[in-house]
Parts: structure tokens; C-alpha cells; sequence
């Protein structure tokens, strides 16, 4: 576990180092708030398009040849971007890169994967809790470092998110063992590796099915927010990379906290179903007063708010994973990721969209929060569909014959 965790931390330091940057870098290109939103939402469509494809073909070849080969095709993918990005003279560069790298980087499914390799049942929301905490713990470090690099030149972050990147290719190259066993391996299929069907396989999991919804809607909700975020806080309160570098230290502290300490003991206190329908009522909320604050010390309390949101992704990893066997963890992880990766094809067109209807308006307008009332309304959505599935898996239970 100590091996994959560092790993994804690294990893992630190295992506949350752009995070701060790359919409101001995008807007280098551009020569108004309507194309700035426009061109970063394309930049970003174009890494979900390809992952969309490339992740449920990366988790298939994760089950026939091991985690840790695929791993290692995900940080060159990662090094690559990063460094082309950071030399790209026009947008088509930054398109083109983005296409390249999103279709090579599938680390956070097969990270999960390698989880469930190492875990028993009963371990795994735990322990996909801790993975949980070791992203947020990049999310707390990379977005702060890119901030305060990117005050400094908007091109340096890319630099030396490319160089973690090759130092992670070392670490995984020399150091991080093999999760899964040899018996535990299977051939790969072209059939079932694309990501409808690998979608389609998730959706028949039993004990899955309509969670397959609450996937794709709080996922939705989340890359919508992600992708609005810079530009948000920008249009509103005139926020730059530094501010919006510490505000991400806060969302990853906030990520740390509650998935490397507090899981646990929520876990006890509610259970996995119940942890998910809390969660989802508390983003709910959380994005609706995103959306409509006021000043920029509101963001922050906010993040505090939203304790039992940052333990969501956890408790369904949990659920899906335990509904798979050992032989196709790298397929079932790779079907969420591709899943969540279709609605990052989708995030960036709608946040864009939305930004760019608003970006007109004088800051401090109310009605600049459109992205993040548009994510309430989806996790809403989410929220129903996670009642309604456990509200009618506890009655099967309840009717069953002891």
C-alpha cells in the first residue's frame, strides 16, 4: 500500500502543479473572456475525449499484463504533455498534446485497480480512502507550487510537473512491485475493452446498476466544477494563479483530512450506502453556495462544510469493487474511469458554455455562479438515483428467505 501511495502522490503533485496555470496559459492565446472560456473548455474536452477511449483499454491491458507496465505508459504520457505544453506556440499545440496524453494517462484507474489487488473486501473502502487521502495530499502541494511558480513564469509549473513525472517513471521502473498475480491474469479482448461495452459490463455488476447514474451525474457535477474553477473565481472575485493555488491547498487539505483519518470512523458511523446519500446531500448544498457567495473567504468555508462530500468517491469505489472479481479489476476500474472520462468530454462543453453566457457580467454578479448552481442540480439528480437504488436493495434484502 506504502508503494502505490507514493506513487499516486507524486503523480498527482505533478498534475495539480498545472491546475492553477493552465487556464491563464490557454488565455495567453486569446483576446476576450467569451474565447478564453471557449478555447480552455476545448483544450479540456480534448483530454476527455481520449481518455474516454484509452482508459478502459489501458484497464484491460492492466489485467493481461499487470498494473505496474501500464502505470509506467502513464507517466511518459503525463512527462510528454507537460513538456510540449509548456513549449506550445499556438492552441493546436495544446489540443494535439492534450489529445495524446489523455489517451496514454489512465493512472487513477489503474491505481484503484492495484488496490483492490492488495485488499480483501472488507479493506477496500479503507484503504481506497487512503489512496483518496494521497491524491488530495498532491492536490494540497502540486496547486500551491504551481501557484507560486506560475506568479513567477506561467510556463515554469509545466517544467517541473514533466520532470516529477520522469522522476515518478524511475520510481515505478525501479521500485514499485507488481500488485497482480499471474493466476490472477487474463487475456485481453479489443471486444470488451472498448468503453461502451466495458460500460455496459459495469452497468450488469450485481449489486451495481444504477449506481452506474450516480457515477456519471457527481462526476459530471465534479469535472464541471473543476473545469469552472480558475476561470470562476477569476471572473468574480479577479482571483489569479496564487489565489487559486492556495484555494486548492484548502480543497486538498479538506481531501486528506476526511479519506486518510476521518473515513473510517464514518464508515462506522453511517455505512457505505448511507455515507454516499449524506455526501450527495452535502454537495448539494456546497455547490449551490459556491455558486452564490459573495466574497472570496466564502470559498474556503464552504470547503470546510463539505466533510462527509470528500468521502463519496471512497464509499462507491467500495461498492463497485467488491462487486468484481479478482480477475477483472483493471476492466471494472477502467469502466469507471472511462465513464467519468465521458463526462469529462461533456464537463468542459457545458462549464465553458456556461462561463462564456456569463462571462459579460460585472464581477461580483450573482449569476456568474451558473456552472456551480448547474452542478447542485446534478448532484441532486445523483442523490436520487443513490436513494432510490439502496431504498430498494435493502427491501430485496429484507424479502429475502433466511
Amino acid at each position: 500500500m506504502g508503494f502505490i501511495m507514493v506513487a499516486v502522490l507524486i503523480d498527482m503533485i505533478s498534475i495539480g502543479l498545472i491546475i492553477p496555470v493552465l487556464p491563464p496559459l490557454v488565455g495567453t492565446f486569446t483576446s476576450s473572456q467569451a474565447d478564453h472560456a471557449f478555447w480552455y473548455g476545448a483544450v479540456a474536452l480534448a483530454f476527455g475525449a481520449a481518455n474516454f477511449v484509452g482508459s478502459p483499454i489501458l484497464g484491460a491491458l492492466s489485467d493481461h499484463f499487470g498494473r505496474r507496465p501500464v502505470m509506467l505508459i502513464g507517466f511518459c504520457g503525463l512527462a510528454l504533455s507537460f513538456f510540449v505544453t509548456a513549449m506550445a506556440t499556438a492552441l493546436w499545440m495544446l489540443i494535439a498534446v492534450r489529445l495524446v496524453s489523455g489517451a496514454m494517462q489512465a493512472n487513477a484507474s489503474v491505481a484503484n485497480a492495484y488496490v483492490a489487488d492488495i485488499s480483501a473486501p472488507q479493506e477496500r473502502a479503507k484503504r481506497f480512502g487512503m489512496l483518496g487521502a494521497a491524491f488530495g495530499m498532491g492536490f494540497i502541494l502540486g496547486p500551491v507550487m504551481g501557484g507560486l511558480l506560475g506568479a513567477i513564469d506561467l510556463h515554469l509549473p509545466f517544467y517541473v510537473a514533466g520532470t516529477m513525472a520522469l522522476i515518478n517513471w524511475c520510481y515505478g521502473y525501479f521500485v514499485l512491485p507488481e500488485s497482480l498475480k499471474p493466476e490472477n491474469r487474463r487475456r485481453f479482448d479489443w471486444r470488451s475493452a472498448n468503453p461502451v461495452s466495458a460500460i455496459k459490463k459495469l452497468n450488469k455488476l450485481k449489486g451495481v446498476g444504477p449506481l452506474v447514474f450516480v457515477i456519471a451525474l457527481s462526476g459530471l457535477a465534479q469535472l464541471v466544477l473543476q473545469t469552472s474553477w480558475v476561470l470562476y473565481t477569476d471572473f468574480k472575485f479577479g482571483w489569479g494563479p496564487k489565489e487559486n493555488g492556495l484555494s486548492l491547498f484548502a480543497v486538498g487539505v479538506m481531501s486528506v483530512l476526511v479519506q486518510g483519518f476521518l473515513l473510517p470512523k464514518l464508515l462506522k458511523a453511517f455505512g457505505a450506502q448511507r455515507l454516499v446519500v449524506f455526501g450527495l446531500l452535502s454537495s448539494v448544498v456546497t455547490n449551490f453556495v459556491w455558486g452564490a457567495a459573495t466574497a472570496g473567504w466564502m470559498m474556503y468555508a464552504i470547503i470546510g462544510f463539505n466533510v462527509l462530500g470528500f468521502a463519496v468517491s471512497a464509499a462507491i469505489q467500495s461498492l463497485i469493487s467488491n462487486a468484481a472479481d479478482a480477475n477483472n479489476q483493471g476492466e471494472t476500474m477502467g469502466a469507471v474511469s472511462s465513464l467519468n472520462s465521458m463526462m469529462a468530454v461533456t464537463a468542459p462543453v457545458l462549464g465553458a458554455g456556461l462561463l462564456g453566457l456569463v462571462s459579460g457580467l460585472p464581477r461580483g454578479d450573482w449569476r456568474i455562479g451558473a456552472p456551480f448552481y448547474f452542478c447542485a442540480a446534478l448532484q441532486a439528480l445523483s442523490l436520487f438515483f443513490a436513494w432510490r437504488h439502496f431504498s430498494r436493495t435493502r427491501a430485496v434484502a429484507a424479502a429475502a428467505p433466511v
